[in-house]
């Protein structure tokens, strides 16, 4: 989904003006804010991000960043070298299969930064499918950083450091049926699978992730519906 796409959806939604708001206070705010933002698979977390950033980028506004957790997911090597490579590979995206060791202290650094140093940071790519390390820079004056993924607020698998590390979460609250058709036209587009393929793949991974998240919902200090 482009940002086009969503602009009739996202521009009259009270709880994106509200974010619109929320960032624009933690500007105004002495030091760095960290917000996290978590959502099931297909609730839209990277769509949201990008409109946001987007939405103070016109405003010619480079005090906020947006950052994915996806950059922290293990390679393919890290997969295949690991006791259980089969289930890696058919569980990636589970919390066990991204270096939450290396996205906690990542977090910290940024956490630590503001004003100091300029913090690399992770991409993925997709069409590789594996994390490109140092990709992005965020600069040491930047006010509002954005992070969003999974597993923010996910209390085992060494993740259990990721929640105190930030000022505020954020859980994007969707219906099921909207984010099962999501993944369903994404993995179709991404891997040439068939429907059936994309709802074999939504039944024994990305459902189980999203069980999972969902317990989050409860520790969110804001629950957004968009």
């Amino acid at each position: 989904m482009t940002l086009p796409d969503i602009n009739s959806s996202y521009k009259n939604s009270a709880d994106v003006q509200t974010a619109f708001d929320k960032i624009q206070a933690y500007m105004d705010k002495p030091g760095r804010t960290l917000i996290g933002l978590t959502g099931g698979p297909g609730s839209g977390k990277s769509t949201l991000a990008d409109y946001l950033l987007d939405h103070f980028t016109k405003q010619q506004n480079s005090q906020v960043v947006c950052l994915s957790m996806d950059g922290f997911h293990l390679s393919k090597a890290q997969l295949q070298a690991l006791p259980n490579s089969e289930e890696a590979f058919a569980r990636r995206g589970a919390p066990w299969t991204f270096d939450s060791t290396a996205f906690v202290e990542q977090v910290k650094k940024i956490q630590q930064g503001y004003q100091q140093d300029d913090i690399l940071w992770p991409s993925f790519d997709h069409a590789l499918g594996d994390p490109i390390e140092d990709d992005l820079s965020i600069k040491k004056e930047t006010k509002v950083i954005l992070v969003e993924g999974l597993y923010l607020l996910h209390q085992q698998d060494g993740w259990q450091e990721s929640k105190a590390l930030f000022d505020e979460h954020w859980f994007l609250d969707i219906p099921v049926e909207v984010a099962i058709k999501r993944l369903a036209k994404r993995h179709m587009k991404a891997w040439g699978f068939s429907h059936q393929q994309a709802m074999d793949r939504i039944n024994q991974s990305d459902g189980l992730n999203a069980e999972l998240v969902s317990t989050y919902k409860g520790q969110a200090d804001w629950l957004l519906r968009v």
